[in-house]
């Protein structure tokens, strides 16, 4: 398993460096492949070796993904659902301009009544979210997404990296429930607006899952050692 501070960040900075010159644009989708696999379930990258995610979600109950340590932390259902829903959202509705993997019938599925990321979510909200999402259709939810992505990364060209993404693109965000128009969240589109997808591939696709996951590895630890 991979030393998260070191070779993990190691890695994106490597991708950083490749992903721009076309003579290294092979090798830089390969990377961001491999760097892309650590962070979902082995089963998004038919992986035989278990990943970061593996040993996150190995051995986690129910009442785990609800824990919420301090009132600064947040929870592991939450960290799971704003990794997934920005890749999805960032994925499709912006690099590829297509329809989102979430819809009415994930909606259903996982029993949530929210669509959004989920950044303007506080506390209560979040633990009351977290006791209500059907677990395993989360995980299936975010296994839909990472598959989708993994398409989505070898499907691209090296022309393809330098566009930003378009004003409608944009706007699907809002519209389709990803972003509230509320400080908290809407401040990604214009975020996101400002990348190329090269820049897009490098955050919301890749490195901000490792920015979540350790978190809830820490928050699984805290439910190891709580004395009940």
């Amino acid at each position: 398993m991979l030393n998260i501070e070191n070779d993990y960040n190691l890695r994106i900075d490597k991708l950083r460096k490749l992903i721009k010159p076309l003579k290294t644009f092979d090798s830089a989708v390969e990377l961001a492949l491999e760097i892309h696999a650590i962070t979902h379930t082995g089963k998004v990258s038919s992986s035989d070796t278990p990943t970061f995610c593996d040993d996150l979600l190995n051995g986690l109950q129910n009442e785990d993904f609800s824990v919420m340590p301090t009132d600064n932390d947040k929870t592991i259902a939450y960290h799971l659902w704003h990794i997934a829903r920005i890749e999805d959202l960032v994925g499709n509705l912006l690099i590829m301009r297509q329809s989102q993997v979430f819809n009415d019938e994930w909606m259903a599925k996982m029993n949530v009544s929210v669509k959004d990321t989920g950044n303007a979510m506080d506390g209560v909200q979040i633990i009351e979210f977290s006791n209500r999402i059907d677990k395993q259709e989360l995980i299936n939810y975010r296994n839909a997404v990472g598959s989708q992505t993994r398409k989505t990364l070898k499907s691209l060209t090296h022309k393809d990296l330098k566009p930003k993404p378009e004003a409608e693109s944009l706007l699907r965000l809002v519209s389709e429930g990803g972003l509230l128009e509320t400080k908290e969240s809407i401040w990604l589109k214009d975020f996101w607006g400002r990348h190329t997808v090269s820049g897009l591939i490098l955050l919301p696709l890749t490195r901000h899952h490792m920015m979540h996951l350790p978190e809830s590895m820490a928050i699984k630890q805290f439910t190891r050692n709580k004395v009940y």
